[in-house]
């Protein structure tokens, strides 16, 4: 029983995150079920992981229990890139399942390491002592972490409002990596705690971040785009018009599901084309808007440029028109009718080109 306080006491903060995110989670419309599915599996490694832990420390001198701590200390060291790798899979969409490669050749690694002391060493008072590749579950954890960064930055928007809680999320990922050498030993009964803070943390930014989105593509949504073109626009130096190419003969011959499909493919190229200062709306069924703001017109081109150049790696097509408005002084209503008088200009000549049906007439 007094063992039992003692976790409470220890872990209490934790069980509480852990609490809180559930019923969040129970309670969310917003996110995609693989997901809600994902989270409550770290929810769980992150509760069971609390319990390895706080045992394993419990036999620390206790020289009969110096197996039990050696295969508690192995989870320990294999838990951080498991759990990123987990993360990882939850948060990128279409991750595949080899995400786990690295984390589950490290668990090889560390179960290895129980018998011959290569990256950690119990000896026969059960005390832990590191091996001679000890920095390994480190840099493997360390190499999940920029990884998960990189495409968590690279699917987002990339306005503030997205980057602050990604770059909260790799504050906390980053203490799991360096505080150890710190603390040393001490570190391990925060570390569950950093980690379901961090985790919840990036779920509320989330959740807030979603009701600017588009819920198919994950470009902002429309509601978004009237609120932006709204505020400071004398700062507003392009306005690009997108429209898909083709996407009723996608939806007739081969389903919506197809053209959802589609419009996924096509978001994610506009989404990696955009730089500092440039924001992509979806603001209807095949419509898309890119704001430029205090960009130059060659930021501006270079951007069409770069569209084009991904959109012609994939089976799909789009109409592209700009508007500039490098004085600040042109109504946004104007640059929208420009933009979208150029978009017109190019699908004539795409559906005179490939005898397509039109899909409407402007």
């Amino acid at each position: 029983m007094e063992i039992f306080k003692e976790y409470i006491l220890q872990n209490w903060i934790l069980i509480l995150i852990l609490l809180a995110f559930t019923f969040s989670l129970i309670n969310t419309v917003f996110l995609q079920r693989k997901t809600i599915l994902g989270s409550y599996i770290l929810i769980i490694a992150i509760f069971l992981l609390s319990i390895v832990v706080f045992f394993e420390f419990q036999l620390k001198g206790k020289g009969e229990y110096r197996i039990l701590r050696s295969i508690f200390t192995a989870i320990r060291y294999s838990s951080t890139p498991l759990l990123i790798a987990q993360i990882t899979f939850t948060l990128v969409k279409k991750m595949k399942w080899f995400v786990y490669i690295p984390a589950l050749a490290l668990l090889i690694l560390n179960i290895v390491s129980i018998p011959t002391g290569i990256v950690f060493k119990v000896d026969e008072n059960a005390n832990m002592t590191h091996g001679a590749i000890w920095l390994i579950p480190y840099i493997v954890a360390g190499l999940y972490g920029v990884f998960l960064i990189y495409f968590l930055i690279r699917r987002s928007n990339k306005r503030i409002t997205e980057i602050l809680p990604i770059s909260f999320f790799a504050i906390a990922i980053g203490s799991g990596l360096i505080l150890p050498f710190f603390l040393k030993e001490q570190y391990a009964s925060v570390f569950c705690s950093t980690m379901a803070i961090g985790l919840f943390a990036y779920y509320c930014f989330n959740i807030l971040s979603l009701t600017k989105k588009d819920s198919l593509t994950g470009l902002l949504n429309r509601h978004a785009y009237y609120s932006d073109i709204s505020q400071d626009q004398k700062s507003i130096s392009a306005l690009i018009s997108i429209d898909v190419n083709g996407l009723k003969a996608v939806n007739d011959n081969i389903g919506h599901l197809a053209g959802d499909e589609a419009l996924i493919t096509l978001a994610l190229c506009f989404k990696n084309a955009l730089r500092l200062r440039q924001n992509g709306y979806r603001i209807g069924g095949d419509e898309f808007v890119i704001i430029c703001r205090k960009n130059n017109e060659q930021q501006v081109l270079d951007l069409i440029e770069r569209i084009r150049k991904s959109v012609k790696e994939t089976e799909y097509s789009c109409a592209i028109g700009y508007s500039l408005n490098l004085t600040g002084d042109k109504p946004i209503q104007v640059m929208f009718k420009e933009a979208d008088q150029m978009v017109y200009i190019e699908k004539e000549k795409y559906y005179q080109e490939t005898g397509n049906e039109r899909r409407k007439v402007k």
